[in-house]
């Protein structure tokens, strides 16, 4: 937030080119980091969640269908993670090894950890697996993989409710077109690519763990 290994993340989740053009934008308001994580909070309850505004969650908050294969103590468990930045969560957590891997083939991890506020849409490392091939091949090009990378990072911190709300967001990857939010609750998706855990809480950013790899100018 396996998922198959879920978490933060994080995404590379999120890495991007242009990220750190966009570190001091006007955008990103700057955020508290995010509360700690009471010892006792479970990953996989969906969460009496209401819209923050400013985006940031706690473990209380976590929510879906994979949350129950986040490892539930250690660094990579949902209260591991709150501590860290969101790249540095990512690599913590088993569930998405992937997604950390094409973050460092690009050099963005310190680029990620730098951003103040940000949601990151976190590919499981299934997700990757589905791209074959194609994903080892992107691995050696980081010029190819940065935009796509880039696309799965929005540079404003939601959470569900906010997200919800907004029914449209727009990536660090402008050029690939808005990410468009459907659905509701346990059943929301992002350009079609159902959330299986979100809401997990990063020192400087909130993750939605997804089941595919959202590609620039697929926006279906």
């Amino acid at each position: 937030m396996k998922i198959r290994r879920v978490a933060s993340a994080t995404i590379a989740s999120g890495a991007l080119l242009a990220l750190a053009a966009c570190g001091s934008d006007g955008g990103n308001e700057s955020q508290a980091p995010a509360p700690q994580a009471p010892a006792t909070s479970a990953p996989g309850n969906p969460a009496d969640n209401t819209a923050s505004a400013d985006g940031v969650t706690t473990a209380s908050d976590v929510y879906g269908p994979g949350c129950s294969e986040v490892p539930t103590s250690g660094e990579g468990s949902v209260g591991g993670m709150v501590d860290d930045p969101v790249a540095t969560a990512a690599s913590n957590n088993p569930l998405l090894t992937k997604l950390v891997a094409a973050v460092k083939a690009t050099n963005l991890v310190d680029t990620l950890n730098s951003q103040q506020a940000i949601t990151v849409f976190a590919p499981a490392d299934p997700a990757f697996d589905a791209l074959g091939a194609k994903f080892d091949e992107l691995a050696g090009k980081p010029t190819e993989l940065a935009p796509i990378l880039q696309y799965h990072v929005v540079g404003k911190r939601y959470d569900r409710d906010g997200l919800e709300q907004a029914g449209t967001v727009d990536s660090l990857n402008t050029a690939g077109g808005p990410l468009r939010i459907e659905g509701s609750g346990e059943n929301m998706t992002v350009n079609g690519a159902k959330v299986l855990c979100g809401n997990i809480p990063t020192k400087n950013a909130t993750v939605f763990v997804i089941d595919k790899v959202l590609m620039p100018g697929t926006n279906q």
